[in-house]
């Protein structure tokens, strides 16, 4: 900060980060009665929700399940959570984001969220219709006998990238209910007295800003996956890899937190996607660089993807034939073309530079469980099981792919990520010291902190964090009256 004396903005609560939990934040608080304004330091709110596929997982009878067909239950929805998101997931967050889930819905819902009571019942990352409902893993094994499988990915009324039209409908209902928005403005610091955060100091095109909140400050900034030396001493597996945001992830609601006696938690977690196509893989199977198959292919790609990067030696190639690529209509196969084809596998995995005659004997055993129509492997759906026939192709994962009119996600070698560990909150969203005691006056939500996961991923689980856990923060800071 400058000498100069900086200008005082005051409110009751003061939200620094508009994407989804910073919305929701602000919204609960200012339906609690508090004067709230929210901090923004890109010229537009919505962050890396804005951009992302728009899924928010919800469960346990919504509304939308129900207007498809499908019954669902707290307890199967936990069951499956925390069996996706582990190991290590937080468990007392997860019985409460399940338990609450239905009221969440609706709430969203109320707020102008919208949900077509239509399922996508494809394999892919994002729909490329406007359905509201879409499976997410649930389905798969090992997941449908450890839970009733229900589909829980609640998404927007938009093909692809739906973040969009739920950052719209959030941002809306936050000035409907009276959140005062600036935008261009980067918080740099707590302001701290008496033992009490009080407020932050910003830069507002180049002028300090000292904003004063009387009953809490709400960190909604998003995660760490474009700060370099953060990852390399936090997330290292993310290092070299695509990054899943709008370029300001950068830790800094983190750091300002750490600088006032914050703790963090599971700094290591992190989501990685490989750009791969579901539609194509569940046609054939997925292998790595040995010539290896080592997943159910019908699996959530995130669970693929995790299972690829942080277990099998790369490249890794989705195996097809001629009839399961033409199966795929032209839409759905997102920009995808085979990279090599050949009518005999040793010659293939040779192209490829796999150990003589791995890929045959892959699929080989794979071809001999589809006759059987069983996946003894992997337990792949009986629905998916085929044997693959000459000609066969192979998808290099590391092209990408181009959903609608986007680039791909990954930069260079198909695989892109994002960061899950941040500071260590309350379910409530009262940032803790390291010895376990709140900060007062300070709280968090979203990829700021640590959620509901452990060492897995589900999509629409940041969305559906974020925003749960952002207003359960929000009503906290509004009630905390100094």
């Amino acid at each position: 900060m400058s000498g100069q004396a900086a200008a005082a903005v005051s409110c009751d609560v003061l939200v620094v980060g508009l994407g989804c939990a910073g919305a929701t934040a602000a919204i609960e608080a200012a339906e609690a009665g508090a004067s709230v304004v929210a901090l923004e330091r890109a010229s537009a709110p919505g962050g890396s929700s804005a951009l992302s596929g728009g899924e928010l997982y919800l469960g346990g009878g919504t509304a939308t399940q129900q207007a498809c067909g499908f019954a669902d239950s707290a307890e199967a929805m936990y069951d499956f959570l925390v069996a996706a998101l582990g190991p290590h997931a937080d468990e007392e967050k997860l019985r409460r984001y399940c338990e609450g889930s239905v009221e969440h819905h609706d709430w969203l819902v109320g707020h102008g969220v919208v949900f077509k009571p239509s399922l996508h019942d494809r394999p892919t990352w994002m729909p490329d219709t406007d359905d509201g409902l879409m499976w997410l893993g649930e389905n798969a094994a090992p997941f449908n006998s450890l839970a009733q499988p229900a589909p829980r990915g609640h998404r927007g009324p938009a093909p692809y990238y739906a973040g969009k039209v739920l950052m719209d409908a959030l941002v809306e209902a936050a000035a409907a209910a009276g959140v005062e928005t600036h935008t261009d403005t980067r918080a740099v610091s707590l302001v701290v007295e008496d033992g009490r955060v009080v407020g932050v100091r910003a830069r507002r095109f180049g002028e300090d800003v000292e904003y004063r909140a009387a009953r809490g400050v709400v960190l909604t900034t998003g995660g760490f996956v474009d700060n370099e030396p953060m990852l390399a001493d936090h997330a290292p597996a993310l290092l070299g890899h695509g990054k899943v945001s709008d370029g300001l992830d950068d830790g800094s609601g983190i750091a300002m937190a750490l600088h006032v006696g914050a703790a963090t938690r599971r700094m290591h977690a992190h989501e990685i996607a490989l750009t791969y196509l579901p539609a194509l893989a569940v046609r054939g199977l997925v292998v790595d660089g040995l010539g290896q198959r080592f997943v159910n292919e019908d699996s959530y790609p995130g669970i693929v993807s995790h299972a690829a990067v942080t277990h099998r030696p790369a490249p890794y190639w989705v195996i097809v034939d001629e009839i399961g690529f033409e199966d795929v209509p032209e839409r759905e196969r997102w920009g995808v073309r085979p990279a090599y084809a050949a009518e005999d596998l040793d010659e293939l995995g040779a192209e490829l530079g796999m150990p003589a005659g791995a890929l045959a004997a892959t699929v080989a055993a794979y071809n001999r469980d589809a006759e059987r129509g069983e996946d003894t492997w992997f337990r792949k759906d009986p629905d998916w099981l085929r044997p693959l026939r000459p000609p066969y192709a192979a998808i290099d994962v590391a092209v990408g792919f181009h959903p609608g009119d986007r680039d791909s996600a990954a930069s260079g070698n198909g695989v892109a990520g994002f960061t899950l560990g941040g500071l260590h909150t309350t379910p409530d969203g009262a940032v803790l010291t390291w010895a376990g005691e709140p900060i007062p006056g300070l709280y968090a939500a979203g990829r700021a902190t640590s959620g509901i996961h452990g060492d897995g991923y589900i999509s629409g689980t940041s969305l559906g964090d974020g925003t749960f856990f952002g207003r359960a923060a929000g009503r906290s800071a509004a009630g905390a009256v100094r």
